[in-house]
């Protein structure tokens, strides 16, 4: 798969695209991407997908913007998982929010990118003022010569997939709904960093998984799978949060504590893969009742292994 940091000035071939920020390539993503690359490989012309960073509603109201189910380069290889030939990855900016519809249509789809063939969702909107919609890719593909399809949504149990459906899941700690819109267990990817070693103080070391993520979709204490460290996986235990019974105001992080590994971590790029939500994140009176409660999440999360393994 292909990366493009842009748009084109001028497109150097033709393409069936599709539109999004597919934000977690959940299976409704995945529906639509599965019909682009049929189209494309029919057509034989590259299967592309024009997203955007940052995500539109971080740019408009950045105080207000959903926690990401997936980072770019979480994103990007997921893309490419589901056969997509080229991705175009479009800075959202005020030049490109200030775009009219007919700007967008002329010089992104026709001029940048050669649109042949248009896979859209049935509630796409765009342009300055979101004035864009599918009647007028209609009309604008008549003029221009490509197509224009609309994706109707997809439901499981009555409920539309979606990423807000999966961030309310895994906000309310039900990972099971969640991993059954994603399609897969919900991740998080990162490179393992030097922290500030109190676990290590606790008699617990953890891995600090660097998330790059403003906002994390999920809070607690986990019994996670780590992808990364070796050909198998590692488990272990896993604190999301802003860790309160250290200090006040902190940023969120991801730290796991792994079960059974001895080696060097640091530098290593991890998949952390969220199997059980044990507890939420609580504040404790002082650094010996939070050891405590460390070494009862550390059993809990061995014996949720054990068992999960002997009922296979």
């Amino acid at each position: 798969m292909i990366v493009y940091r842009g748009i084109p000035s001028k497109a150097a071939f033709a393409s069936v695209l599709t539109i999004g920020n597919f934000d977690g390539v959940h299976l409704g993503h995945r529906a639509m991407l599965q019909r682009l690359v049929t189209i494309a490989r029919k057509a034989a012309m590259p299967a592309a997908v024009l997203t955007f960073e940052p995500h539109p509603r971080e740019y408009f109201t950045p105080a207000e913007a959903p926690s990401r189910l997936t980072r770019l380069r979480e994103k990007l290889e997921l893309l490419a998982e589901c056969g997509v030939d080229h991705v175009y990855v479009c800075r959202f900016n005020a030049a490109f929010a200030s775009l009219s519809a007919d700007d967008f249509i002329e010089k992104i789809l026709v001029r940048g990118l050669g649109v042949r063939h248009l896979l859209i969702g049935d509630d796409f909107r765009f342009g300055k003022g979101r004035s864009g919609d599918f009647a007028l890719l209609q009309k604008a593909g008549i003029a221009h010569r490509f197509a224009v399809e609309a994706m109707t949504t997809i439901e499981l149990d009555g409920e539309r997939v979606s990423s807000s459906s999966i961030r309310a899941a895994l906000a309310s700690g039900n990972l099971i709904r969640a991993e059954h819109f994603l399609g897969r267990r919900f991740s998080i990817s990162g490179r393992i960093m030097h922290g500030d070693k109190i676990g290590r103080t606790l008699g617990f070391p953890t891995a600090n998984v660097q998330h790059a993520r403003h906002r994390l979709p999920l809070t607690g204490v986990y019994a996670v799978s780590v992808d990364g460290l070796g050909e198998a996986p590692v488990f272990g235990a896993a604190s999301v949060g802003v860790r309160p019974t250290i200090a006040a105001g902190l940023k969120p992080v991801l730290e796991v504590h792994l079960l059974n590994f001895q080696g060097d971590i640091y530098g290593a790029h991890v998949h952390v893969n969220f199997h059980h939500k044990l507890r939420d994140e609580a504040k404790y009176a002082s650094l010996d009742a939070l050891k405590a409660q460390i070494a009862r999440d550390v059993e809990a999360t061995r014996n949720y292994f054990q068992e999960s393994t002997e009922s296979k």
